[in-house]
């Protein structure tokens, strides 16, 4: 028998493969975490939009929206500012700045709040004023 060819011994080095699965059952428990808290997630106020036939609008994210929901109270995104529109709208600085506001009114709304809202945003200096609707798919 030679000195290197001990059947006995074993081999000393590193492992060639990595065991994957506790890294599929972490990627697995945060897809089903990700699923369940997915839908929790969505922001604003929950409102009822008018059914028209229109082109679909294509709307940044991250431009300012103004809700006003079927009871009219009014949103500036998540924040009810019911009391004090026109202040409000005044005095936030990054409408002053965009000039750009998007009106997302409930269909059952009167039409009266939908204008009270919309002088406040003219009062406020808001040049682009849009008007968010659910659009009908036409066939």
């Amino acid at each position: 028998m030679s000195a290197g060819s001990g059947r006995g011994r074993r081999r000393m080095g590193g492992l060639n493969e990595i065991n994957v699965t506790p890294l599929i059952d972490v990627m697995l428990v945060l897809l089903v975490i990700f699923m369940v808290t997915a839908p929790l997630l969505t922001t604003g106020v929950q409102v009822d939009l008018p059914k028209v036939k229109s082109a679909p609008m294509q709307m940044d994210e991250a431009k300012m929206l103004v809700i006003i929901t079927a009871d009219e109270h009014v949103y500036l995104g998540k924040d009810e500012i019911t009391d004090a529109v026109d202040d409000k709208l005044k005095t936030n600085a990054r409408l002053q700045e965009d000039k750009e506001l998007y009106v997302q009114a409930d269909e059952n709304v009167k039409y009266g709040a939908v204008l009270r809202v919309m002088a406040a945003a003219r009062g406020a200096g808001v040049e682009k004023l849009g008007m968010l609707t659910d659009p009908m798919v036409v066939k």
